[in-house]
């Protein structure tokens, strides 16, 4: 039996049944099916057409759903994504409409609904025919003219009155490609070099001394050294914890909720003569990739699948000299690298990651040696999930002392510093380092 034939469209239609019917996140659902494509030359065409969509579902679905004037029954939600793909495309890319419109209209047959063929021929002409009056009759609305969730908008707005809009426009933006290197290998002056030599154009990042930033993405396996350990894809924010957690030779260290393992792996670089690191991850399939993280670069570590909330099921009694605590969170600093939170995050989730982080804190705490410092990190620009949820702890804990974070980038909080999405190039994260006290 001949193997069928999938192209960039029907490859992107399937991982969007994924993320917007199954509720599966877009960075596990779309490495499986780009393996599918019958021409490996169309990831880049592929993977652009899936985050695109994802970036402006919001306000796509709000037009489309002025285009099909009888809804879609729920099996042929299918039919919906190939829509918003051609939507897409004729919005935001450079493709000519009318190969939009012949490729999008093709894809239908990967889908086995030739009926569905004249719809989305109407639909995405109609579209071209009405554009202006569509556009702005969509974007009379808020939420929709920003391909934001009414609820994360309204939560934005009102937590950062002045800033909301270049949050916003933040999060709609491409992230850039940011590069961490291995100082076992080369200073960042010599791997610059190494990328010029290779026409990579990059420059270094400010505040973050191992930080590179590219100019345009590429793939890893173009960067010199990448397989060997010389590098590594991690965003200038996340490489701010190992400086912040103040390493020195002999400590012992636990990375709690270790999961993907890119700053468990910039601990051990920036500190060879610790004593031990312990990452501990609850989720068995993100555990893999800390494996391969440290398996790449070469890095010794203790790996535990295991509950941060729970530690007596994991824990061997021996306290810890420096915690990094990156806890569960909303990701809401990092929807441009992830915009398919803005469609899978919900308002409820967020009392409910507020009491999980609060459980975690409270789990960790114990395990910190008297002296010893606890990093609380996360990639969420809500205060609820940030310094208000430091302060209540410290209010309860007299033996924690919440140190002052001197720095140039981000904004100094009540309690520990924030960063917004694109500030100094970065994405959106909080840091906050707890002191414990010996009196």
């Amino acid at each position: 039996m001949k193997k069928k034939q999938l192209k960039a469209r029907d490859v992107a239609v399937k991982t969007l049944l994924r993320v917007m019917v199954d509720g599966r996140s877009l960075s596990a659902s779309l490495p499986a099916q780009l393996a599918k494509l019958s021409d490996p030359s169309e990831r880049p065409l592929t993977q652009e057409l899936c985050y695109g969509v994802m970036r402006y579902a919001v306000r796509l679905e709000a037009i489309a759903q002025q285009l099909i004037t009888k809804p879609l029954k729920r099996k042929d939600r299918d039919v919906e994504c190939l829509v918003l793909l051609g939507l897409y495309q004729l919005i935001y890319m450079r493709i000519p409409p009318h190969a939009v419109v012949a490729e999008t209209v093709e894809a239908v047959n990967a889908l086995g609904k030739s009926w569905a063929k004249g719809l989305v021929n109407a639909v995405l002409r109609n579209f071209q025919r009405q554009q202006e009056t569509l556009l702005a009759q969509v974007d009379k609305v808020p939420a929709q003219q920003c391909a934001h969730p009414q609820w994360l908008l309204t939560l934005i707005r009102e937590n950062w009155p002045g800033e909301w809009q270049s949050i916003v426009a933040a999060n709609n933006q491409y992230p850039p490609m940011t590069l961490r290197i291995n100082p076992a290998h080369s200073t960042r002056e010599d791997y610059l070099q190494r990328l010029q030599a290779d026409d990579i154009a990059a420059t270094a990042m400010a505040h973050v001394p191992t930080a590179i930033r590219l100019t345009q993405p590429v793939d890893v396996e173009r960067l010199p050294g990448f397989s060997a350990g010389h590098v590594s894809v991690q965003d200038g924010a996340a490489q701010l914890a190992a400086e912040l957690l103040a390493l020195a030779p002999g400590q012992r260290v636990l990375d709690a909720c270790a999961a993907p393992g890119g700053k468990c792996c910039h601990l051990l670089e920036q500190e060879t003569a610790l004593t031990e690191v312990v990452a501990v991850e609850i989720d068995e399939q993100r555990l893999q990739s800390v494996h391969e993280n440290l398996a790449r670069l070469k890095l010794p570590a203790t790996v535990v699948q295991g509950d941060a909330s729970r530690p007596d099921e994991w824990w061997d009694g021996k306290q810890f000299d420096r915690i990094l605590l990156d806890a569960p969170c909303s990701a809401s600093g990092v929807i441009r690298r992830h915009p398919d939170i803005k469609w899978l995050r919900r308002a409820e989730d967020i009392a409910v990651l507020v009491k999980l982080q609060g459980e975690i804190l409270e789990a960790m705490w114990p395990l910190l040696a008297p002296g010893g410092r606890l990093l609380y990190a996360t990639c969420s620009i809500l205060p609820q999930e940030n310094h208000l949820q430091i302060e209540r702890f410290v209010e309860t804990h007299h033996d924690a002392e919440a140190l002052l974070i001197t720095a140039l980038w981000g904004r100094a909080m009540p309690l520990g510093r924030q960063i917004l999405p694109g500030e100094n190039e970065m994405d959106g994260f909080y840091y906050a380092p707890l002191q414990k006290t010996t009196g």
